[in-house]
């Protein structure tokens, strides 16, 4: 497994952003950071999702690998270092190159930097360090980057780089650790949480020293996520979830994300998919995330180990209702925000709309259109002054049958079109 030495710029581009596919990063920054005048760019909170690919994933960072070669051999990996392909590995200084160029292209906002572990985690931890001290320091570049932090590293690298990152994130890799023993036994649970819980640690006592010194040092301002692969072990949808769950109340993550299953290698351990990576799944369980940061649902009221997977046919709002008509039908006009979150078709959104607009007037359907509820879902649980819009039947065959007549359940992606990978040239 030898690194290349004569490849280009372009060469060793093309081999790290097409091996940094797998690693998901569609977010928005999650912070604000002004240019100062000196530096070059700046970002928003919201600044980075403006460009997407045609399966709608966000690609406005420039996402690449430090450098694709790997010591370990995780079964799901193309990457491990058992495989048989072009390996590649940049330098700070190309890293810093590509990206102020790229910027000045209006190409990215920011840069997004994981790496297969070359040597040993201390050697390319630091490594990623050099890359950003001299991004920040050298070129005194601004705008976004998240960064992988590398388990198993030195927590004093893990602290320096956090103070030149926006964001970090460590893959959880599989959502238990039976699962990671079994295809990744070089790695373990207990070395991917340890910088997990340092990370959080630096950033609660990042605040606390941001309150009484306003021009201290942020550490880690974005937050710090992790993504699981599904469908590569054979937990189901509650285990997952309650994991998801535990992350987000004891390591304060700002997002989870779900990377649905491709097999890339040929290891017995590893499930066949004949109807390829399990997409339908990974898109209901981030409807179910999505529920447990903005609408305050428990995993408990999602599923159980008696119903331990989620509707493939249903999300999981519509699902949950279905099987609670006892709380329906909600009136509009007199409902608690909380109490609106719950409802299919009204948003977090949409429900502050409701409370904000009702106080100067009586809310009718068409109100409810005008400010965003989709009534072709929310329609069998609600009420305008005491009436529904059309007559209804509160039972659940009825409302199920008419709710899975709704195409929009599985998503168009999903429904017609095959699987494929981003590129990072795909147009946006």
């Amino acid at each position: 497994m030898n690194i290349q030495q004569t490849m280009s710029l372009t060469e060793k581009l093309a081999i790290l952003a097409d091996a940094a596919k797998y690693d998901v990063a569609c977010t928005s920054s999650g912070v604000d950071r002004k240019g100062d005048g000196k530096g070059m760019g700046n970002t928003f909170a919201s600044g980075l999702c403006h460009a997407f690919a045609a399966d709608g994933r966000c690609v406005s960072l420039l996402k690449i690998l430090f450098t694709n070669e790997c010591i370990f051999n995780c079964a799901y990996c193309q990457n491990n270092c058992n495989n048989d392909l072009p390996r590649a590995a940049f330098t700070p200084e190309e890293i810093c190159t590509l990206t102020m160029e790229f910027y000045r292209r209006n190409y990215i906002e920011g840069l997004f930097l994981s790496s297969g572990i070359l040597v040993s985690p201390n050697y390319t931890m630091d490594l990623i360090y050099q890359t950003l001290l001299k991004l920040r320091q050298e070129h005194h570049f601004n705008g976004y980057i998240h960064v992988k932090a590398i388990p198993g590293a030195d927590p004093a690298l893990i602290a320096r780089t956090g103070f030149l990152a926006d964001r970090m994130s460590i893959n959880l890799e599989l959502p238990t650790a039976n699962g990671l023993k079994q295809l990744a036994p070089y790695k373990s649970r207990a070395t991917i949480l340890k910088p997990m819980r340092q990370i959080q640690t630096g950033i609660t006592e990042n605040k606390h020293e941001l309150a009484i010194y306003k021009k201290a040092p942020q550490f880690v301002p974005a937050g710090q996520s992790t993504q699981m692969i599904i469908g590569a072990t054979p937990e189901n949808d509650y285990q997952i979830m309650s994991v998801t769950e535990a992350l987000y109340q004891k390591f304060g993550l700002k997002r989870v994300f779900y990377s649905a299953f491709v097999n890339v290698n040929c290891d017995t351990r590893l499930p066949m998919l004949p109807s390829g990576p399990p997409l339908l799944r990974e898109h209901r369980l981030y409807q179910a995330d999505w529920l447990l940061r903005y609408y305050h649902f428990s995993v408990a009221e999602l599923l159980s180990q008696d119903k331990p997977n989620f509707n493939i046919y249903l999300d999981p709002k519509c699902d949950w209702a279905l099987r609670h008509l006892e709380f329906f039908p909600v009136e509009i006009n007199r409902a608690p925000y909380k109490t609106l979150l719950r409802v299919p078709g009204i948003g977090y959104k949409s429900a502050s709309r409701i409370v904000k607009a009702r106080k100067t007037s009586t809310l009718t359907f068409d109100d409810l259109k005008k400010i965003g509820v989709v009534l072709k879902r929310a329609i069998y649980f609600i009420t305008c002054s005491g009436r529904m819009m059309y007559p209804t039947k509160l039972e659940e065959n009825y409302i199920c049958s008419h709710l899975m007549a709704d195409r929009t359940q599985i998503p168009r992606e999903i429904r017609e079109s095959g699987y494929r990978q981003l590129s990072l040239f795909d147009a946006g």
